[in-house]
């Protein structure tokens, strides 16, 4: 009977799906790598994990970049100076802007699950001064461990 009940706690304990988790990343006027950004401003997270963006200062907001999601993904656009949590069920990368602030850099990459950099995403148009900030996440995603 033991080994019976050994058995079945195993075999429920393994049948339960790993629990997603939930990750902030603030948008701010100013931060460690100067001014408009995203902190964190790379995320490696796991397909069914979701994603928390607060506008630390007004007039922030999180979007994906056209042409920087999966294949199969849907794109997003959060309200101006609110708080946005997003999902992420596709595995890829995710190209992320602030929209009013694109112009001035505020971007992001969220890596989700096992994924290979598709080549052309270091060719989307961008403003800028965006292009050099997403050429050093996207070097820093293909080299990360």
């Amino acid at each position: 009977m033991k080994t019976f009940l050994l058995a079945l706690v195993a075999s429920v304990a393994f049948a339960l799906p790993a629990q997603a988790e939930t990750f902030e990343v603030k948008m701010m006027n100013r931060g460690e790598k100067g001014a408009m950004v995203f902190e964190p401003d790379y995320l490696e997270i796991q397909p069914g994990d979701r994603v928390v963006f607060v506008p630390t200062h007004k007039s922030h907001n999180a979007a994906t970049i056209d042409g920087m999601i999966p294949e199969g993904a849907s794109g997003f656009k959060g309200r101006i100076s609110e708080p946005f949590e997003a999902g992420f069920e596709v595995s890829g990368f995710y190209g992320i802007k602030c929209s009013p602030h694109f112009g001035m850099g505020m971007v992001m990459l969220i890596k989700v699950g096992e994924a290979d950099m598709p080549a052309h995403y270091a060719s989307v148009d961008m403003p800028e001064r965006s292009r050099p900030r997403m050429d050093d996440l996207l070097k820093r995603a293909v080299n990360a461990p």
